[in-house]
């Protein structure tokens, strides 16, 4: 399996600030490669917690996975390790200095990825 971060063009701006250079440069590219992880982590969530998505219309999966990501708070820890697991040591700096807002990004990008990638199959 290969764990190199993917490059992911036409994210960078001129324009941009410091946290959302951050954002595309680290984190999309980390959440991109960890994708799988992530949505294997999503399905096991959902399995232990009986969570019974086949029942749900669309809409009331999307709200119920932006909950989670929102509510549980281990779980978030979860999410967040899995990230924070692949910077450098200048990147972990620079996330300790910002770390409440890009735990925020962190959490919206995955909260998204997961609700794209397979809510109609739940």
């Amino acid at each position: 399996m290969n764990k190199e971060r993917p490059v992911l063009q036409n994210l960078i701006r001129d324009n941009m600030s410091a946290i959302e250079l951050f954002q595309n440069a680290t984190l999309r590219p980390i959440i991109k490669m960890q994708h799988n992880l992530l949505i294997g982590s999503f399905k096991n969530y959902i399995q232990i917690r009986k969570i019974d998505f086949s029942s749900l219309t669309v809409q009331k999966k999307r709200s119920k996975i932006g909950a989670v990501y929102l509510k549980d708070i281990n779980y978030k820890n979860r999410i967040l390790g899995l990230i924070m697991g692949h910077f450098t040591m200048a990147e972990f700096q620079y996330y300790c200095l910002n770390s409440s807002e890009l735990n925020k990004r962190i959490l919206k990008i995955v909260a998204q990825r997961v609700q794209d990638s397979f809510v109609e199959d739940l």
